[in-house]
C-alpha cells in the first residue's frame, strides 16, 4: 500500500511557505508511521516572488526528503483588491477547484490537509472529500485567540475599535489596548477586515489547529484556545504548538558582507535595525531614524528599504544618498553601516557582535530573536506586529498610534 501523505496548502510568501514546509519536515522526521509530504503550489503573483519560490523548492528537492511539490494552474489574480489580507485570501480561494483536483488525483491515501490560515475558504475542500483538515498559524496564539474571539466582537463592538470605551476583552491575554489590534480590523469597513472575520470563523470548524509557538511562551493564550473561551457556543479546538519552527538552511560558501563587517566588531557592541520583508521607510522617516543612530553614538547595522514602485508589493532597494541625510555615512563610517536590499537576518542575528534588535515585531523575527538571545526594541509597522508587540513588551511601553 502507497505510504500516506499529507498534503501542505502554503501560500507563496517565504515566511509562510518555509515556515509550514519546516513544519512538515519535523513530522516526517518524528513521526512514528511511514509519511511523505505533497506541497501544492499556487504560482506567486509577481516574478519577483516567482523566482524566489523557485529557489526554495529547488532547494529542498535536492534534500533527498520524501517531498512532493505539484505546481497548481495558474489563476489570474484579483485586481480590485484594497488590501493585501484581501488580496491574498481571494486569490486563495479562486484556487478551489485546482486544489480539489490535485488531493484527488493523488496516488497516495490523504492522511490530512494543512492549509496556510490565509486558506481556511479550502476547508470546503477537505469536507468534500472527508479528508481531515488543519490550519497552521505563522504568527503566535496570542493572534490565533484574537481571531478565534473576532467573529464575536464584530456583534459585541458596533463602532470601530478605536472608538470604544475601554480595552477589549480576549480570553487568555491581559485586556487588549484598541491600539494594539492586528492593521487589518483597525477599519470595519475595509474587506481586509471582512476577511479577518471569516477566517476566525472557518478556524473553529478545522480538526486542529497547529501554531508556530511555544507551550512555554504563551500558556495563557494557549489554554483559553484549547478551554473553548475564546469560541463561546462552539465546541473547543485542539491546538498544538509546535514551535519555534524556524529553518536554517546551510551557511553560504563566501559570508555575507554584513556578516564580514561584523566580524570586524567587539561582542554585543552592535544594534541591529531590520523590518522585515514589508518593512520600509521614506526618505523623511529614514532621516530621522539617521539623526538618531548619528547621535547615539553606539554602532549599529541598518537594513534600510525604500518604498514599493508603483503597483508593487515589495520595498525596493533603498536609494541611500537621496535617502540619507548629507554626510550621514561619511559621518558614521568608523562605526555603521547601511544596507540598501536584503539581508541574512538569522545569520545576522546569531552574530556574536550583535547586541541588541529593532524589529517591526514580526512573528518569525521575534522568534529568531529570542532563539539567539537577542533582546528586542518593537517598532510594528502592519499586519499582526502591533499585537505581538503587546504580547512581548508590557503595554506602558508601547507609544505608537
Amino acid at each position: 500500500m502507497a505510504t500516506p501523505t499529507v498534503v501542505l496548502v502554503p501560500v507563496w510568501g517565504a515566511g509562510h511557505l518555509m515556515s509550514l514546509l519546516e513544519s512538515g519536515k519535523r513530522l516526517l522526521a518524528r513521526s512514528v508511521r511511514a509519511l511523505s509530504l505533497t506541497v501544492l503550489v499556487m504560482r506567486a503573483p509577481t516574478e519577483q516572488l516567482a523566482a524566489e519560490l523557485s529557489d526554495h523548492i529547488r532547494r529542498e528537492e535536492a534534500s533527498g526528503l520524501d517531498v512532493r511539490f505539484v505546481h497548481l494552474p495558474a489563476v489570474a489574480p484579483p485586481t480590485d483588491w484594497i488590501g493585501i489580507e484581501e488580496f491574498i485570501s481571494r486569490l486563495a480561494q479562486m484556487h478551489a477547484p485546482h486544489v480539489r483536483a490535485a488531493i484527488s488525483g493523488l496516488a497516495a491515501p490523504v492522511a490530512g490537509v494543512v492549509l496556510d490560515f490565509f486558506c481556511s475558504s479550502l476547508l470546503d475542500v477537505c469536507r468534500d472529500l472527508a479528508v481531515p483538515g488543519y490550519v497552521y498559524f505563522t504568527s503566535n496564539a496570542a493572534m490565533v485567540a484574537f481571531m478565534l474571539r473576532l467573529p464575536a466582537l464584530h456583534e459585541e463592538v458596533p463602532v470601530e475599535f478605536e472608538e470604544m470605551e475601554g480595552a477589549i476583552d480576549v480570553p487568555g491575554l491581559p485586556p487588549v489596548p484598541p491600539s494594539c489590534v492586528p492593521t487589518p480590523v483597525t477599519d470595519k469597513k475595509n474587506p481586509n477586515y471582512t476577511w479577518f472575520t471569516y477566517h476566525g470563523r472557518r478556524f473553529a470548524e478545522v480538526d486542529a489547529i497547529i501554531i508556530n509557538t511555544a507551550a512555554e511562551l504563551e500558556p495563557s493564550a494557549l489554554a483559553a484556545i484549547a478551554d473553548g473561551r475564546c469560541t463561546r457556543g462552539v465546541r473547543a479546538l485542539t491546538v498544538y504548538p509546535i514551535g519555534p519552527v524556524i529553518s536554517f538552511p546551510p551557511p553560504p560558501d563566501q559570508p555575507h558582507e554584513c556578516v564580514r563587517w561584523l566580524d570586524a566588531q567587539a561582542p554585543g557592541s552592535v544594534v541591529l535595525l531590520c523590518f522585515g520583508s514589508g518593512g520600509f521607510f521614506a526618505a523623511p522617516q529614514a532621516r530621522e531614524i539617521a539623526h538618531g543612530l548619528e547621535r547615539s553614538g553606539h554602532r549599529f547595522l541598518w537594513v534600510l528599504r525604500g518604498p514599493p514602485a508603483p503597483g508593487s508589493m515589495h520595498p525596493t532597494d533603498a536609494n541611500l544618498d537621496e535617502t540619507l541625510p548629507d554626510g550621514f555615512l561619511e559621518r558614521t563610517k568608523d562605526r555603521g553601516l547601511v544596507w540598501p536590499t536584503w539581508a541574512p537576518q538569522k545569520e545576522i542575528l546569531a552574530h556574536a557582535a550583535v547586541g541588541g534588535f529593532v524589529t517591526h515585531g514580526g512573528w518569525n523575527s521575534a522568534l529568531e530573536s529570542l532563539w539567539h538571545g537577542v533582546p528586542m526594541a518593537p517598532w510594528p509597522l502592519y499586519a499582526e506586529q502591533h499585537t505581538n508587540a503587546f504580547r512581548l513588551w508590557p503595554p506602558w511601553a508601547l507609544p505608537w498610534r
